[in-house]
């Protein structure tokens, strides 16, 4: 991607191994050092076992693991290369050439962040320890009450951050090798993150009001023991489930009361949209709400309402492994609950983050370019050619994501963050996309 800082790649690397755990890990150690960068294209399974002198399947065994791991992906004819991001992956430094507007970060704008510092008087800093560490009771019980406005009811705990919370509700109750149904396009910090703890991965096809019923039906019929599924603000999309969408999808979901569901609602406090609850329609469930998107990434606390076993299995499980969520953190989190200067200052960014993707979105449809996007801080377009289209952007000033890091189909699209658009560039913004996007269809 030409925003991000270069990575030295020797083009003279050499893969070496004469079984399949060896050459595997010659790739990976070739991608950690960045001598295997982002995008490279392996030499094809023949090719390469003629060089090392190894049986093909030997060959094939290896880069069948690496894509387990998340490490590779193969595209039909394109063969089999390095992907953007993995375990493995160094991911560079994230810069927008000068004079480009930045569309691509998908960052929450620090200037709709509170004011963390102004909360010190009100936070209890105490030394904790091993034997009283853990979730804060206050904490907990806001969380209840605000879950509960929401028609969200279960056993509560806490957790660093949603991408935690998913990890650790994923290992209490699946098995590596087993298949998770995640969005398609899809988050990629999340999928990767499956990859690399050794899940299959099965894509479930969403639209604006999130994922489609039949395609989720296919996915669990087929085997996939859990499905993970964004409430509000989907990234990369913006889609967000609507009631009858909900219905619908708790209607599937009934029907496999086996599977394991997350349902991941990071926009929560910003949202403009009421929630429209899905998880719970399983046996086995979790709901994740992160504070990063309204109150900043670095307080790395999520509360997470849970079936009992579940919620059992996930905070008995880090007790004994990571321990808890630092109480500083959680009280911090407390302060930011109970501070009316801080709830009026976040609901004013609720609004301010609509604004700036509704006055894109009007702008897009005034130009016949149909986008996705009714919460969060993204515009998901459908375009012809995404390598054309992400470079015609950047030449005329705007920096965009491509739709190849979101899709596991290679479905074109751009990704276009709203969070810190100016409503008034939204005319500018929509007519250099209008030049630079081939016909589409909008559906994935």
């Amino acid at each position: 991607m030409y925003w991000y800082n270069a990575l030295v790649m020797s083009v003279q690397y050499q893969i070496t191994g004469s079984a399949a755990s060896e050459i595997a890990a010659s790739i990976e150690s070739g991608v950690r050092s960045g001598q295997l960068a982002p995008g490279r294209t392996l030499p094809p399974v023949r090719k390469l076992a003629a060089d090392l002198g190894v049986a093909a399947g030997t060959v094939a065994s290896a880069y069948r693991r690496l894509r387990e791991r998340g490490v590779v992906e193969t595209g039909g004819r394109a063969g089999t290369f390095i992907r953007q991001r993995s375990a493995f992956t160094p991911t560079g430094t994230l810069t927008v050439p000068t004079g480009v507007l930045d569309l691509v970060s998908g960052e929450p704008d620090p200037e709709l962040l509170p004011d963390l510092a102004a909360l010190k008087p009100r936070v209890d800093i105490v030394h904790g320890n091993y034997r009283d560490g853990g979730p804060c009771p206050d904490l907990l019980d806001l969380a209840r009450d605000r879950f509960a406005a929401d028609g969200v009811h279960g056993e509560l705990t806490v957790t660093s951050g949603a991408l935690d919370a998913f990890e650790r509700g994923l290992a209490a109750r699946l098995e590596p090798g087993d298949t998770v149904a995640v969005e398609e396009p899809t988050w990629s910090n999340g999928r990767d993150l499956l990859l690399s703890a050794g899940y299959q991965v099965t894509p479930v096809a969403i639209d604006g009001e999130g994922p489609l019923p039949d395609e989720l039906e296919a996915a669990l019929a087929a085997g996939a023991k859990a499905f993970i599924l964004t409430s509000r603000g989907q990234n990369p999309t913006g889609a967000a489930v609507t009631a009858e969408r909900a219905a619908a999808l708790r209607a599937v979901v009934a029907r496999h009361r086996g599977v394991f569901v997350i349902e991941d609602d990071h926009w929560a406090e910003l949202s403009q949209i009421p929630l429209h609850f899905v998880a719970d329609a399983a046996d086995r469930w979790m709901f994740v709400r992160s504070t990063s998107k309204p109150y900043g990434p670095d307080l790395r606390t999520a509360l997470v309402a849970a079936d009992p076993d579940t919620k059992a299995r996930v905070q008995g499980r880090m007790a004994i492994g990571h321990g808890w969520v630092s109480c500083i953190l959680q009280h911090f989190v407390i302060a930011a609950w109970t501070d009316e200067v801080v709830e009026e200052h976040v609901a004013t960014a609720g609004r301010v983050y609509a604004e700036r993707q509704g006055a894109l979105r009007e702008a897009l449809a005034a130009r016949g370019i149909e986008a996705w996007g009714r919460a969060g801080l993204n515009l998901w377009v459908p375009v012809a050619d995404e390598t054309a289209a992400v470079v015609a952007l950047r030449d005329n000033g705007f920096a965009v994501a491509p739709g190849r890091a979101y899709s596991f189909h290679g479905h074109q699209g751009i990704r276009i963050s709203t969070s810190r658009l100016d409503p008034g560039r939204a005319d500018a913004v929509a007519d250099a996309v209008a030049q630079a996007s081939g016909p589409a269809s909008p559906t994935i």
